[in-house]
């Protein structure tokens, strides 16, 4: 088997990023929904301003930094804060994990981002990592957008296992990130070999003639996962332990860095925005010790609407990103 010992590592955001739909789940009339379906609303989370201020604010730091899970964060803040005394503990985490069954289904990766995804599925010359501040739960629901379109995910700290025993990697000694458990691949570990339909060097339209390819996987870098968010060195350090990574030519970053997310999220607020993409490309230029390019992915409130604006930006986008895979030369370089 040809070991997999890329020279680039490409790196995409999920929430606000690949996912346009998951911020738009947060929208007020969204919002007010999901909160009435799930019964929430019922146990005291009614409104938008309890649900950011009361719930996900107090407990983001947890649920995005541990195994814990979105579920039982926001189940025991509910029960923490009596908003439902009546109700029972079972009431309360079912309400909970209806809601955020409902968010994950609803953070779906917008199909214009596919052709890109599955020609860099086919292409051993680069990692691909998703790396996410997120809870934990998303690492699952990741892996299984992306087997929807039989691309091969899975956490990073799985490669060091599948890698220790096909040959794959390296086989560095790892140091594993917090949180082992939670989502297993849809599909085997390791890369595999599968009847494809992938674009050609460059392109990213599907072309039925190109043969079969042999994939390398996708890895998942959750926060939650690994104990730290991107902003930290430490979350960098860990993906590189994990995938025994010794020597990158380049390093390509696609993130909104919090930009496009609901104004009462306060992950979005603009200060925050700009300090988190400062510090997460100083963070990859002291791990990787490389050339680090940064496409903000970000769109205009006024944008965020339309259909055609976030279509364009995805294809701009998509052009900068086969510029890269291609030369390296892409026009917004952190060095």
């Amino acid at each position: 088997m040809t070991p997999f010992s890329p020279e680039k590592l490409v790196i995409f955001d999920y929430s606000g990023t690949l996912s346009l739909e998951a911020p738009r789940f947060a929208r007020p009339g969204n919002l007010l929904s999901a909160l009435a379906e799930s019964g929430l609303a019922k146990l005291g989370v009614a409104t938008p301003e309890a649900f950011w201020g009361e719930i996900v604010g107090p407990t983001w730091i947890e649920g995005s930094t541990t195994a814990t899970g979105y579920r039982r964060v926001m189940a025991q803040r509910i029960e923490a804060r009596g908003f439902a005394p009546d109700a029972t503990r079972e009431e309360i985490a079912a309400a909970t994990s209806r809601f955020v069954e409902r968010y994950l289904d609803h953070s779906r990766i917008d199909p214009l981002w596919r052709p890109l995804l599955e020609n860099l599925a086919g292409n051993r010359g680069a990692y691909v990592v998703i790396a996410t501040d997120h809870y934990a739960e998303a690492t699952e629901a990741i892996v299984r957008h992306l087997g929807s379109w039989e691309i091969l995910a899975q956490k990073a700290d799985q490669w060091a296992e599948s890698s220790a025993h096909t040959g794959d990697g390296s086989g560095t000694p790892l140091g594993p990130g917090r949180g082992n458990g939670g989502a297993k691949s849809v599909m085997p570990q390791g890369s595999r070999e599968v009847s494809s339909h992938f674009a050609g060097k460059g392109e990213t339209t599907p072309n039925s003639s190109v043969k079969t390819r042999e994939l390398a996987p996708f890895f998942i870098a959750n926060s939650a996962d690994i104990g730290f968010w991107k902003t930290d060195r430490r979350f960098w350090e860990t993906v590189r332990l994990q995938l025994a990574i010794t020597a990158i030519r380049s390093v390509l970053i696609i993130d909104d860095f919090g930009f496009n997310e609901e104004q009462a999220d306060s992950y979005g607020k603009r200060a925050r925005v700009e300090a988190r993409q400062k510090e997460t490309a100083a963070s990859l230029q002291d791990i990787f010790q490389t050339s680090i390019t940064v496409i903000p992915f970000f769109l205009k409130s006024e944008e965020r609407d339309r259909k055609e604006a976030g279509a364009q930006r995805i294809a701009e986008t998509v052009r900068q990103i086969d510029r890269f895979l291609n030369s390296g030369d892409v026009t917004k370089k952190v060095l």
